[in-house]
């Protein structure tokens, strides 16, 4: 804790990134507005263009100041001491040239001749929204980012930039839309935390000098506006491994991955292998005219495949809440516990063992294919109630639909 402006031992360690250090040295030319303090990143705030004339100035004023301010004490008191967290720093400009940052503690703020502002030292965040990329194989993708930063020194942040915040935002987009239509669609859906990581490294490249860090950049993949060029060849083989899921852990990995692995036109013999299809992959139009048009034939034809063998393999009771376009909210049940199974509008007579509730435009999608269970998932059309084990067996039943 510091007291009446002196400095904090408090020292700032930003996380390691690619040549940082370098970077910012070499950055620092003629035409900055921080020029004058040549070694502002070493906390080295020595001002050798004041001349001694100016210099006897200063000291003149403000000796006065000090003076003025300790006879007029403690009612002085009320206005220059501030009291400062531990998570922000006070940067002033004494006679319009910069000082170090005050704080943490109780600090001294001259009157009229101090000018101050505070900077927070917590991470913020910052959305931005889905904007269309224009990818190297010529297609058409909705990619959007969340971005964690913090800033980690409050002179430069200050001094070297007019707003943060619109400034920080307007770099990442730009970083983003020029680094991703470098890629092809494939390697943007497939290495989407990989890709996250190397925009942090260039966002930081550009925001470092600002006093400002990237910690963390999650892109969010949208749907496919255009199809690269000669389409897609074929479903993208990938292994169980897949970057694009090791943000999600546990049960929900393990959802994913079994809803993904069946939604491939083959299989191979051990099942360990990872089907993703491109969003707008055409269906046949004999396919969608034979689909059910409503929930209720969907229950039909559920019925006509329940068996003693689906029950066997299932085992389990789930509930149905559905919503329709005009705010409607209708439950249906699928009951594979017991017998050769039931499947009817209402609730089971049972507790479900899981609960499942979305629209039912995306039920019917799911059921006949076009909807992957895995994006219906992550992007919340589909919220399940319940063991995330027992919603996996579930896809027993979806394939033998899809047959």
């Amino acid at each position: 804790m510091t007291m009446f402006g002196k400095s904090s031992s408090c020292q700032y360690n930003p996380l390691p990134q690619r040549d940082s250090i370098s970077l910012i040295q070499s950055q620092h030319h003629k035409g900055h507005s921080f020029d004058y303090i040549p070694k502002i990143t070493e906390d080295d705030f020595t001002d050798s263009s004041q001349g001694w004339l100016s210099w006897i100035c200063n000291v003149i004023v403000i000796s006065l100041v000090y003076i003025c301010t300790f006879i007029t004490f403690p009612i002085s008191g009320w206005f220059v001491l501030k009291m400062v967290p531990n998570y922000q720093r006070i940067v002033v400009f004494r006679l319009g040239r910069i000082c170090p940052p005050k704080g943490p503690g109780v600090v001294l703020v001259l009157p009229l001749i101090d000018q101050w502002q505070r900077v927070d030292l917590r991470t913020r965040a910052f959305n931005i929204p889905p904007c269309q990329v224009n990818t190297r194989d010529g297609g058409v993708l909705s990619v959007g980012a969340d971005i964690q930063f913090r800033i980690w020194n409050p002179v430069m942040s200050v001094v070297s930039v007019q707003d943060l915040n619109a400034s920080t935002r307007l770099t990442a987009q730009n970083a983003m839309t020029h680094s991703l239509s470098k890629k092809t669609i494939r390697e943007i859906q497939t290495e989407r935390v990989k890709l996250g990581e190397h925009l942090g490294m260039d966002i930081n490249e550009m925001t470092r000098p600002w006093g400002l860090e990237v910690d963390r950049v999650e892109l969010a993949v949208g749907s496919l506006l255009k199809v690269p060029e000669g389409g897609p060849s074929g479903p993208l083989i990938i292994p169980p491994s897949v970057p694009g899921l090791e943000g999600l852990v546990g049960p929900i990995q393990q959802l994913a991955m079994h809803f993904l692995s069946h939604s491939g036109p083959s299989q191979t013999p051990k099942g360990k292998i990872l089907l993703m299809l491109y969003e707008l992959s055409s269906v046949p139009r004999s396919a969608v005219e034979a689909s059910p048009c409503s929930v209720e034939e969907l229950l039909g034809v559920v019925k006509l495949l329940l068996s003693e063998s689906l029950v066997s393999q299932v085992g389990a009771c789930f509930q149905f809440h559905v919503s329709s376009e005009d705010g409607q909210q209708k439950s249906y049940y699928v009951d594979l516990s017991q017998g050769n199974g039931d499947a009817a509008a209402g609730s089971p007579c049972r507790e479900p063992d899981v609960t499942l509730s979305m629209s039912d435009g995306d039920l019917l999608a799911m059921f006949e294919g076009r909807l992957r269970p895995f994006a219906a998932y992550t992007s919340g059309k589909l919220k399940v109630q319940g063991d995330l084990r027992t919603a996996m067996k579930l896809e027993e039943l979806i394939k033998l639909l899809r047959k």
